[in-house]
């Protein structure tokens, strides 16, 4: 176990060396802003620290955010901003890698609050219209009905804004069909450094639209004038220095600004200019992006290679087909993948010695169905790809996918290859800083010999994958960004790299931008005359050099084109590093066992600010963020608060304030979805557990904190005196005294205990029909304090289903509680005490044959996954391991196979457990039930908002609420007629919708089948 640090939890650790703009400095410019924001305007360290980082290896303090209504809002903060000489930074979700997305001192404006809205979709036109807020999966959603999508898929896409991808230039997998973000951006709404509004679209050069526009005495006139002058002055180098690729997003796009339109007329769209422009140039708070239809239909074929260099050479072979995507992976992200809970049924396919897999797509735009059916005409598409990688050329093997699940698998397993890169264990990982270089397909394997030569020579080593079908490699060197020599090491391969990358016509970034990684090296690409042009174009829009300072372009020195300041001036990529040599952090004594994540720090660290948790559409994390948008409630909101907390950037009283414990940690419902769903494996639930257990033992814990952390003795007493304890908060009044004095919710439903508990009614019936000697199996069916008091039903349905499996059951009374509530609550010292009595008493029955089985999913998961954590040993391996939920040990054993079921004619909609989900266990019900004979939907849902105890809490009520309606909404789109869900607390919050009643557990309708039969 973790055990060292003997100072515990004092985090008086040296101080990140970052800039930290000083709170009450701003707190006129804040107040003003209030007077002139509609929107929210927040200016606290909390807020600092929140938006500090991204998805980069880079943090720098905000002075503070503002999530504007309006784009008068924008307006209003751009003005005050330069009345207050304070710069300005855009962000989307915050998921870029560049570092684009963070800056010291910085207004951040954040759309994704409020600004989030779609303003227009015109199919016949194929155009939409958003605003800057607005997720790029979200559009395509609402794109799908008329058959159309936003080209552009960035891996991320399922966070990122569109318009934080047209900041970024971004792009995706399927380049290679669609090229990149800027041949969609068609017309935008900016707001300018000085507050003014512009609108960008195709204006023909010299028309009288172009001349009413120049003939103005502003701004716009101005970068008008200076944009056609620049580009016509450099037309020479622009032809020279920017390379024939089909993805280069480095500096300005300088080359795309003036064209030709489809009239034929030579037309300058300023649109094109802000697209990579990272939020340096203007505000964008309203777009217009043309769309592509949307093929139907698509297949997959991943092709294995024993060598990497042979994959590389392929990639120029396989454009000669027709695919719309080529995709590359390579044995590490195998590995990784292999070794995630979350990600590893998506390594299972995957050969044995696979050292890298090209992955092609083919859709039924490009190979149509002439003859026959579409799954044919793909057939014999992937049969000529087949026949010449695998049987004339170099492949060993090939993975063919033609339905939905089985390529959503391939992809998951690409898409995740970035955040599963980083949950590498140790402070030596593989950054992103020259990731996604780009270089002509066919230049491809001889770029990588020579890269891996630059590796040699630092004495590092990198994982490669990425859309090799564009000549874009996600090459990320594994270094040590906490010390010194590591960060020495990133500057120099940088610049090696740069070197190669100009040596083959590429590109310095094909996909992520500048931001802070690469903007230093920028010159190398354009040269002295365009270097200059960036720098006369950028003063254009900006004269102040107010608009995200530093980034795709900088100043030389404070006498350089610009302001008489040194705003903008330098840039190198060793500054504002996340982890620098000078970065600390405290290795505290710990309860639970952190060595399998490399310790508490280690497990804190391991986010890396990619914003998966900011989905909200699909998988278990993160409910509490998906209900209210806030980035405190995400689970990369609160690692980057603990972060901060044990590395000393908060003050070391910190930690154990009330602000923090109940904004940071309370509001954390321990779904566990993070645990899997997180692509570094950050558990939160985990951490919190740890951290309210040290908080408990400094400053004491709440009467109702104790109440819940002890819930099996309260239940036990109310079942003991039933019905009285079930009449008592009915009576007048109760119900607010204990929201007054406890802080449970009046408007709560609360359980009812039975006076009759479930072991009372196993040994009034006999105990088990089925004998030991005569059975097939043996179990110990656990009595859970919901099950045993409250809600006996699911528990008879068990007993009676394992016994109709000719399982004979036994009921033990001898066992503590499981330890859930407690070690929700953060008494992790009561949770070990269960945990060790449990067993010790269980490890000569689990010897003997017995398995112990579980009707509550929570306990289930407590002893499979927590149990370890909290004790060491063979024995709780052992418990551990025979420990099952009711309908995963049915499912596991295919006992249920030899029962004769008879299911009435009935569907269902299933609502999976958020623990199981988190530990892989949750679709064992599907399976059960479908054997029985139900027709079941399953729900892709999270967690249900009632979270044990977190339900019940005054304070925390409305966001339960507001988390159930997610799944009230889920279960009124299924087209099942019946609920049914496993967990107790999930059927409490569903019984809670109107006129509802409890809905009834899923082992109750499997013995409905049963009792049919």
């Amino acid at each position: 176990m973790a055990r060292s640090d003997p100072g515990g939890w004092d985090t008086s650790v040296t101080a990140l060396d970052t800039q930290r703009p000083d709170v009450p400095e701003y707190r006129a410019f804040a107040a003003t802003l209030r007077e002139h924001v509609e929107g929210d305007v927040q200016f606290d360290e909390y807020t600092q620290v929140l938006y500090a980082t991204d998805g980069s290896i880079y943090q720098a303090r905000p002075a503070g955010v503002v999530l504007p209504r309006t784009v008068e809002d924008v307006q209003a903060t751009i003005r005050l901003a330069e009345e207050y000489d304070v710069p300005i930074l855009p962000r989307g979700t915050g998921s870029s890698l560049a570092g684009q997305s963070v800056g010291p001192g910085c207004v951040v404006l954040d759309f994704t609050k409020y600004m989030d809205d779609t303003v227009d979709i015109d199919p016949e036109a194929q155009r939409a219209t958003i605003q800057p807020g607005k997720v790029q999966d979200h559009l395509d959603a609402e794109l799908a009905e008329h058959g159309l999508k936003f080209a552009p898929d960035p891996a991320s896409s399922n966070r990122a804004t569109v318009v934080g991808g047209i900041g970024n230039n971004s792009t995706g997998a399927h380049s290679v069909r669609y090229g990149i973000t800027d041949a969609y951006t068609e017309e935008l709404k900016v707001v300018l450094s000085n507050g003014e509004l512009i609108h960008t679209r195709e204006v023909v050069l010299d028309s009288e639209e172009y001349e009413d526009i120049v003939a103005k005495d502003d701004l716009e006139a101005n970068i008008y004038e200076t944009v056609r002058s620049l580009v016509e002055d450099n037309q020479e180098e622009i032809d020279d220095k920017y390379p024939s690729l089909k993805r280069s997003v480095s500096g300005y796009n300088l080359h795309k600004v003036i064209y030709e339109n489809d009239e034929g007329e030579e037309v300058i769209n300023l649109s094109k200019l802000f697209v990579g422009a990272e939020g340096t140039l203007g505000v964008i708070v309203e777009a217009t992006v043309s769309l592509v239809t949307k093929p139907d239909e698509t297949a997959l074929a991943l092709y294995c290679f024993d060598d990497l260099i042979d994959a590389l050479k392929a990639v120029p072979e396989a454009l000669e087909y027709p695919v719309s995507a080529v995709e590359l992976m390579d044995d590490e992200v195998f590995r990784l993948a292999e070794e995630s809970e979350g990600y590893a049924e998506y390594a299972e396919p995957i050969p044995d010695g696979a050292a890298a897999a090209l992955m092609l797509e083919w859709d039924d735009e490009l190979v149509p169905a002439e003859d026959g059916t579409q799954r044919e005409a793909f057939e014999s598409a992937i049969a000529d790809t087949n026949a010449h990688f695998v049987e004339e050329g170099d492949a060993f093997d090939v993975l063919e996918a033609y339905t939905e699940a089985d390529q959503d698998d391939l992809w998951k397993l690409r898409k995740a290859a970035i955040p599963l890169l980083m949950s590498l264990q140790g402070d030596p990982k593989p950054y992103p800083f020259i990731e996604d270089a780009t270089v002509p397909p066919e230049e491809l394997a001889e770029y990588v010999q020579k890269f891996e030569e630059i590796l040699t020579d630092h004495d590092t080593s990198a994982a490669y994958f990425a859309h090799a079908g564009s000549g874009t490699l996600h090459i990320r060197p594994i270094l040590n960004l906490k010390e010194d020599e590591g960060i020495q090491k990133m500057h120099s391969i940088t610049d090696d790299v740069t070197d190669l990358v100009l040596e083959h016509g590429g590109a310095f970034s094909g996909e992520h931008g500048d931001g802070m990684a690469r903007t230093e090296f920028t010159p190398k690409m354009y040269g002295e005359d365009l270097w200059q042009a960036f720098k006369e174009l950028k003063t254009a829009f900006d004269p102040d050099w107010q608009m995200h300072p530093g980034n795709v372009v900088y100043r030389d020195s404070p006498d350089d084109v610009g302001p008489d300041n040194d705003r903008g001036v330098g840039a190198d990529n060793r500054e504002n590093l996340r982890y620098g040599a000078a970065y600390q952090s405290l290795e505290p004594t710990t309860e639970l066992d952190f060595e399998d994540e490399g310790g508490f720090s280690h497990l804190v660290e391991l986010c890396n600010g990619c914003g998966t948790c900011r989905q909200t559409d699909s998988d278990v994390m993160c409910p509490t963020y998906r209900a209210s948008g806030e980035e405190i409630q995400a689970t990369r909101g609160r690692a980057n608060m603990l972060r901060a907390a044990i590395s000393g950037e908060l003050p070391e009283e910190e930690i154990h304030s009330d602000r923090f414990q109940e904004e940071v940690l309370d509001l954390c419902v321990g779904c566990k979805g993070c645990k899997s769903n997180c692509p570094t494996g950050v558990d939160l639930a985990k951490l919190k557990a740890e951290v309210k257990h040290e908080h408990h033992q400094e400053e004491g814990s709440s009467l109702r904190s104790k109440l819940f952390g002890n819930i099996d003795r309260a239940a036990a007493l109310g079942s003991a005196l039933a019905p009285l304890s079930n009449i008592a908060p009915r009576l007048p009044g109760a119900r607010i005294v204990m929201e007054k004095t406890l802080g449970i919710a009046r408007d709560r439903e609360l359980p009812t205990f039975k006076r009759q508990t479930l072991v009372d009614w196993f040994d009034e019936r006999g105990g088990s029909t089925v004998s030991e000697a005569e059975a097939d199996a043996k179990v110990l069916l656990f009595p859970d304090t919901f099950t045993n008091y409250s809600y006996l039903d699911p528990g008879k349905a068990a007993v009676e289903v394992l016994e109709a499996a000719n399982v004979h059951v036994d009921i033990p009374t001898d066992l503590a509680p499981s330890g859930r509530a407690a070690f929700s609550m953060g008494y992790l010292d009561k949770a070990k005490s269960h945990a060790q009595e449990n067993v010790d008493k269980l490890a000569g029955r689990v010897d003997d044959g017995w398995s112990v089985v579980f009707v509550e999913p929570s306990d289930a998961v407590m002893f499979q996954d927590e149990y370890l954590d909290l004790l060491d040993g063979t024995n709780v391996q052992k418990v551990s391991a025979a420990a099952y939920g009711i309908l995963e040990y049915l499912d596991n054993t295919r006992l249920d196979e030899a029962i004769e079921f008879d299911a009435p004619a009935e569907s269902l909609t299933y609502h999976g457990h958020c623990n199981q989900k988190a530990t892989n266990k949750d679709h064992h019900a599907v399976g059960v039930l479908r054997r029985a004979g139900y027709e079941v939907d399953p729900l892709d849902s999270s967690c249900c908002g009632m979270a044990g105890s977190f339900g019940y809490e005054e304070e925390h009520y409305d966001l339960s609420k507001a988390i159930g309606q997610i799944l009230f909404d889920q279960v009124e789109e299924s087209h099942g007629e019946t609920v049914t869900a496993p967990g107790a607390s999930c059927r409490s919050q569903l019984g809670d919708r109107p006129g509802k009643s409890n809905p009834p557990h899923p082992i109750e309708k499997v013995a409905d089948a049963v009792d049919s039969a």
